[in-house]
């Protein structure tokens, strides 16, 4: 039989990535979207607008992890063997300015989703999503599963509760429920909000003439960045295994803000030093300012291992928002003939 999978945040930049792994390898991918005046389904619109898949394979269904009824009614219908809680209030920023809704939704929407897969009483594999950010002024480098969290944002600790409150259902009701404590991923999907994405489009609309400086904050702050495609799969391997647990998925090394800065403006051939101003208002009230996972036990029990170096995942979302304004053609890469040419 077909195996059936459900995605909560199917619309996001994982969620999206998930989709198309799930469906390249046969599953039927059920995704929950939240009902607005628009369709906001930009990240999935190849996939939706797509009637061989569309149609057949990937099914939308109308529900919010505010609403418990709806999830309830979803799972019900569906019966999925899989459930990938990727919804959330996923910026850091904002969660501070929106405490209470990151709080509900990226905490208590996972005991909604845990308590409806239990009462609807069906038998299913669950994979909640947690976060380096759980770590938050960690206590060891690099950080893995048995490093204690210090979390230090309204998200990190809506997102400790829906990671704590996984492992309880598992081992109170023998669920089972694994929870994926993933590294910052990145890619061309990122959110425009996010400090990476805001890098590489700002150089492709600064490069274009739209844009002249770039608005950051703590260029200090270092982190495990991966890329997403890499993490789907290890998420899948999860649910895989004979018992559920709990990982750490990451690269095993750190960047900083001011490396990522230096990396992209170098394959355009700019001084990053030149473009960027650093504002007040980009700094958190309570920072992190060093994360790096180690990713062995992952490696050892999935046998997974990232395979996008920390210089391909830059060269690949900056091509991609170069390619978006224009600069670069979609059949053409950056190189050093480029470089010369756009600075000539």
């Amino acid at each position: 039989m077909v195996k059936k999978a459900l995605i909560t945040g199917i619309t996001g930049q994982t969620g999206s990535y998930l989709a198309e792994f799930l469906l390249e390898n046969g599953y039927e991918v059920h995704g929950i979207i939240r009902q607005a005046s628009s369709l906001n389904i930009e990240r999935i619109y190849h996939l939706y607008n797509d009637p061989n898949i569309y149609e057949e394979k990937l099914f939308l269904h109308y529900a919010d992890l505010s609403e418990s009824s709806s999830l309830y009614k979803i799972l019900e219908k569906v019966e999925p063997n899989e459930i990938y809680n990727l919804a959330a209030q996923s910026h850091v920023q904002v969660s501070f300015n929106n405490a209470e809704y990151t709080g509900d939704i990226n905490g208590i929407g996972a005991v909604r989703l845990l308590e409806s897969i239990k009462n609807a009483q069906i038998k299913t594999k669950f994979y909640q999503a947690s976060t380096s950010e759980m770590y938050g002024k960690a206590i060891e480098i690099p950080q893995n599963e048995l490093t204690p969290f210090y979390p230090r944002s309204p998200y990190a600790i809506a997102k400790l509760y829906a990671h704590w409150i996984t492992i309880n259902y598992r081992e109170s009701y023998n669920m089972f429920n694994c929870t994926g404590i993933l590294f910052n991923h990145e890619s061309p999907r990122r959110g425009e909000s996010f400090v990476t994405k805001k890098i590489t489009k700002a150089i492709a609309r600064i490069l274009a003439g739209k844009q002249r400086i770039i608005k950051l904050g703590n260029l200090d702050a270092k982190r495990d960045w991966g890329y997403a495609k890499d993490y789907i799969e290890a998420m899948w391997l999860m649910l895989q295994q004979d018992k559920p647990d709990d990982y750490v998925i990451a690269t095993g090394k750190s960047c900083s803000i001011k490396e990522f800065l230096s990396e992209a403006f170098s394959l355009v051939n700019m001084n990053w030093e030149k473009y960027v101003e650093i504002d007040p208002q980009c700094f958190r009230p309570s920072e992190v300012d060093h994360l790096v996972g180690d990713a062995s036990k992952a490696k050892e029990k999935l046998g997974w291992t990232p395979t996008t170096s920390f210089k391909e995942l830059v060269k690949i979302m900056l091509e991609y928002d170069l390619k978006a304004e224009s600069i670069l053609k979609s059949e053409e890469s950056l190189c050093t003939d480029f470089t010369d040419s756009i600075n000539s």
